[in-house]
């Protein structure tokens, strides 16, 4: 482990605070380096399919990558630091669901300020519960103020969302833009306030996502689709991250329909 359990508590309590933390420095640019030589294609493939009907907006696509032997690295998704920090966040025995990517183009826009889910229990009237979905992301490139940096609120992911919505029209809420090194580690609060931002350069923008939930929590919207060689080369940490994914062959492996789109909760 890089950070000790002193930091780890650290992370989690401004996490707690603010909805994120940052690991700088934290994935070698090398291997991230080879992750954006192999997602090149798979963006244009993409962005063929959606060309006459985008997903995510003007000029920003959503790629579920492969669970293959350059994405599906363990030296990522099990990273001792990240799932220490995870479970003092979200609770033992997290579950891995999610493995995708965001990505705007010259020509995307603003999105709306949005929340990636809604309240646990929205008939409460409030968000204020623990954190129970959160999403991990790193840059395949490093992220600027012109190439769409991830703008967002602290704090938001525990409030009523119309209110921080209101605050945030208002102008009350401070409004964080954060420009990340490729190798920088985001975990995020799904819940808080947030949106993409424009690219208005001529290369992409690629963002990964890892979604990580608490044990007990499902996201029919998204899935990893397991290759069976790979899960035969799981590790038992692996193997519980990911135990709720369909397990397929490897011909099926990349048979999917996700599209998981933003929603303005």
């Amino acid at each position: 482990m890089r950070y000790t359990a002193a930091e780890h508590d650290a992370f989690a309590h401004d996490f707690n605070r603010d909805s994120l933390v940052i690991l700088r420095d934290h994935i070698p640019r090398a291997k991230l380096a080879r992750w954006a030589e192999a997602f090149t294609p798979l963006l244009q493939s993409q962005i063929a399919r959606e060309k006459d009907s985008p997903s995510r907006g003007a000029q920003r696509f959503y790629v579920t990558l492969p669970f293959d032997d350059l994405f599906g690295d363990p030296e990522i998704y099990e990273d001792r630091d990240l799932l220490s920090i995870l479970q003092r966040i979200a609770g033992p025995e997290p579950v891995l669901c999610q493995l995708a990517s965001d990505t705007p183009l010259k020509g995307s826009d603003y999105q709306p300020w949005h929340a990636d889910t809604p309240a646990l229990f929205p008939e409460w009237g409030t968000n204020d519960t623990p954190s129970f979905q959160l999403a991990v992301n790193f840059a395949l490139c490093d992220v600027n103020d012109d190439n769409g940096p991830f703008e967002t609120t602290f704090g938001t992911h525990r409030m009523n969302k119309q209110d921080a919505m209101d605050r945030l029209a208002r102008g009350e809420l401070p409004i964080h833009r954060l420009k990340m090194r490729m190798g920088d580690v985001m975990i995020r609060d799904v819940r808080a306030v947030h949106r993409g931002t424009p690219n208005t350069t001529g290369q992409p923008r690629p963002m990964v996502v890892l979604g990580y939930s608490r044990r007990w929590y499902v996201r029919p919207e998204v899935q990893i689709r397991v290759p069976q060689s790979q899960w035969d080369k799981l590790s038992p940490i692996g193997r519980s991250l990911l135990r709720h994914n369909p397990v397929v062959s490897d011909a099926q492996a990349l048979v999917t329909e996700e599209t998981y789109r933003n929603f303005a909760y």
